[in-house]
């Protein structure tokens, strides 16, 4: 800004020089003498007349100075030109460039058309300052850095996550290390924070983590079931940071960074073999973080907490969260869903349908339309199917019942031929379920012919050796159980001759 007022001010009201005057505005003694010598020319002198400000000082010394390229030169579209960058990840500033050149040839150098873009995406950086109230929010994110902990077995190093809750009005911080970023262990941090803090915060603002979030938008995301569950144990609300804004949960941000700097970085040289003893050291430093003085302010987030929010805060329920999963699976045609490697049965009549589970530690139940179907006892191993006998079909029930004696009762009815039949079938098989369909093609082959039929050729094919489905069909269709059974004729001895030794040769 220019000091015209105070150049004016100090040459005519206390009679300075050139150079002192630019000693004291620093400026040149150059630009000096350059306004006194325009504030001659148009006649203005001190005291300025009244209602004269810079502006009007600059308009009387110097007229219309704007630049001869504002009035000439063509300006970029930089509200689309920042939607194309935004879209076009590959699309750079030369490239757009170049293509603004090719329309405007007589318009910015590259330079310029690099400082107007970066002037105008400065203006438009606005930020909304939030005001939290005491208890209203508590924000919540994973730490970007990890921690290393090394196996005391094996001596294989693993990386630890670091879970980060910071209240909105107090900024009191809450971290803990984490074996991994599922969700038993982000319910589990969560409960951990709320046990630390001594209450409940009304909302949650988490980013968008698949343990917390099924499917992230804008306007309508959608909880998972285990998350939503869990808020409402509590009483609290989760409204989820809008996808790609991390303003919207800054206090979390500012909290990880805070942590980051504070506790991983304090704690870089320490080597850690268990979990327990990496919460053990952040405890002890958290303590310290919370109760570190504000630059800015007075206070610290302990003090503030303890004068301000934590009266303000929810109180806990009476029981902690059941640590209950909820997920969907889709019912196969076999009327099993597939959860944690293991098959549980639903009523036969849902297959194909879309319904929701509910695992506990020891049990799984299934949902449909918030209506439970079925309800098992949680397997524990890989491949087992746990299945209830009121899930299946009439049709499969029967199918099931099916066991040898069975079989051979069936055929007892028919005749005691055709119940040895049946019985010799059976033992014939590696497994006597390889036989239960040629027995029941018999069975229904005794729906077409009488049992007195069925009877003879039932004896007829266990004298023959045709003890099988097809013969015993052959024999009632060509009606061989109606003729008498012959003897077979007896084969003549063989001739006497030298090359045939007999059987007393291999004695």
């Amino acid at each position: 800004m220019r000091k015209t007022k105070e150049i004016l001010r100090l040459r005519y009201e206390l009679g300075l020089g050139q150079r002192a005057i630019a000693r004291s505005c620093s400026i040149s003694q150059g630009a000096v003498h350059n306004y006194l010598k325009k504030a001659t020319a148009a006649g203005i002198h001190w005291p300025l007349p009244e209602g004269w400000d810079e502006q009007r000082i600059e308009e009387a010394l110097f007229g219309d100075r704007r630049p001869v390229e504002q009035r000439t030169r063509v300006l970029p579209d930089f509200p689309a030109l920042r939607e194309q960058l935004q879209r076009h990840p590959h699309l750079t500033l030369q490239l757009a460039w170049e293509e603004y050149r090719q329309m405007h040839p007589e318009g910015y150098g590259y330079s310029r058309f690099c400082e107007l873009y970066g002037r105008w995406c400065r203006k438009q950086a606005v930020v909304l300052r939030q005001e939290h109230k005491p208890g209203e929010k508590g924000f919540v994110d994973w730490a970007g850095a990890t921690i290393p902990v090394q196996d005391p077995v094996s001596g294989e190093i693993w990386q630890a996550s670091l879970f980060v809750m910071v209240l909105g009005a107090s900024s009191y911080t809450y971290a803990e290390a984490t074996r991994d970023q599922q969700l038993t262990a982000w319910l589990s941090a969560h409960m951990h924070a709320f046990e630390y803090f001594g209450g409940v915060p009304r909302l949650l603002v988490p980013d968008n983590p698949r343990t917390g979030v099924s499917r992230a938008c804008r306007y309508d995301p959608d909880l998972n079931p285990t998350y939503q569950e869990f808020a409402m144990h509590y009483g609290i609300g989760v409204v989820p940071a809008r996808p790609y804004r991390p303003r919207d949960k800054a206090k979390a941000e500012v909290g990880v960074q805070i942590v980051e700097r504070w506790i991983i970085a304090a704690l870089r040289h320490h080597q850690f073999f268990r979990l327990e003893e990496v919460n053990r050291a952040i405890r002890e430093l958290l303590e310290g973080l919370n109760q570190r003085p504000f630059r800015k302010r007075d206070g610290s987030r302990a003090s503030v907490f303890a004068s301000l929010e934590r009266s303000a805060l929810c109180s806990l329920p009476a029981e902690r969260f059941d640590m209950s999963q909820w997920s969907r699976a889709r019912v196969n045609i076999d009327y099993h869903i597939a959860f944690d490697a293991n098959f549980y049965s639903v009523p036969y009549t849902l297959v194909q349908e879309l319904v929701e589970v509910r695992a506990t530690p020891t049990t799984v139940e299934i949902f449909r339309q918030g209506q439970r179907v079925a309800s098992h006892l949680r397997g524990r191993g890989r491949g087992q199917v746990c299945t209830e006998k009121e899930h299946r079909p009439k049709s499969h029930q029967a199918h099931l019942e099916w066991t040898p004696s069975r079989m051979v009762h069936w055929a007892e009815q028919i005749g005691p031929h055709t119940a040895r039949l049946f019985e010799k079938i059976l033992a014939e098989k590696p497994h006597p379920e390889m036989g239960y369909r040629s027995c029941l093609g018999i069975i229904r082959l005794a729906e077409q012919y009488s049992a007195a039929r069925m009877e003879a050729a039932a004896d007829r094919a266990l004298l023959t050796g045709a003890c099988r489905y097809q013969s015993v069909k052959s024999i009632l269709k060509n009606s061989l159980d109606q003729q008498p059974l012959t003897a077979s004729p007896s084969l003549p001895p063989p001739p006497a001759h030298d090359n045939i030794r007999g059987a007393e040769y291999f004695e």
